[in-house]
């Protein structure tokens, strides 16, 4: 399918909420955001059925859906965050799940990255730094739940621990991350898909070093309405790659780690190791 941009209008602002997750590290609620909770006019990047419920987390219902992918979820991929074992689940098997309206999906991005370009269906769940996550409320906990980020699954995965934490039982992290799924031309829908979904997108690195004893902790990078992160290493290295809509070399960043915080222009966070200094 060639990429098209704002085809099909999926749903403009309206008040409430469809639910909320809870931090655990305080007694805060952070809203789920998605279409009907938005200011914003959403369009798809095809011709879509329409999304009767944008706060359900589920793709519309498309006709002929395929069959179902012969995968034993045991089999996956895994990763220990935050005390949990997340499983990262297939793109292709993933897709299928989606075709077939048999997962709910949730962006672990921030929020300016879901409005520019997110999953078709999904709502808006940030990982926050410093929480440990929680619940959607009214998902059923059984239900099957796909989060994804851009990193492809650091943000993802750690959205993913933090349903778990609150009693979900069938939960996934995309393992290929969003970049894939835009680069394939699946359904998504958003304000912007100039040159389609985030393919255009540049990427930065922006490399830093702390000690080591915080091995296993997050760096995060941050700048209005983007975020992103990437665990610290053995020896205290970390690598974050940065794909964030409307930014330039010259766009004041946050990087935050367990030992330091510093807000510079992106392209000078890129250019060499960041320590602090």
């Amino acid at each position: 399918m060639k990429r098209r941009d704002f085809l099909a209008a999926t749903g403009i602002a309206a008040a409430g909420s469809a639910g909320a997750y809870l931090l655990f590290r305080d007694s805060r609620s952070a809203a789920v955001e998605h279409p009907g909770t938005l200011d914003a006019t959403f369009a798809a990047n095809g011709d879509y059925p329409s999304d009767g419920d944008p706060g359900d987390g589920r793709p519309p219902a498309f006709a002929n859906p395929p069959a179902s992918p012969n995968a034993d979820p045991s089999t996956f991929d895994s990763l220990s965050v935050n005390g949990e074992t997340v499983r990262l689940a297939p793109i292709d098997v993933v897709e299928r799940w989606y075709r077939r309206g048999e997962a709910r999906f949730v962006d672990a991005r921030g929020l300016g990255q879901y409005e520019k370009s997110h999953v078709y269906g999904a709502v808006s769940s940030s990982a926050e730094q410093g929480s440990s996550g929680g619940a959607i409320d009214p998902w059923p906990s059984d239900a099957r739940i796909v989060t994804y980020c851009g990193c492809p699954h650091h943000l993802s995965s750690m959205r993913a621990a933090g349903l778990q934490k609150g009693d979900h039982t069938n939960v996934y992290a995309l393992d290929e991350g969003y970049v894939e799924w835009s680069d394939r031309d699946y359904p998504m829908a958003g304000t912007a898909f100039t040159g389609g979904g985030n393919a255009d997108l540049r990427e930065w690195t922006i490399e830093g070093r702390v000690d080591a004893r915080y091995v296993g902790q997050y760096a995060w990078a941050r700048t209005d309405g983007s975020q992103e992160a990437a665990p610290i290493g053995d020896d205290g290295a970390f690598t974050i790659h940065v794909r964030f809509p409307d930014v330039t070399g010259e766009t004041p960043v946050q990087l935050s780690t367990p030992a330091f915080t510093v807000t510079r222009a992106l392209g000078d966070l890129a250019s060499g190791t960041v320590d602090g200094a």
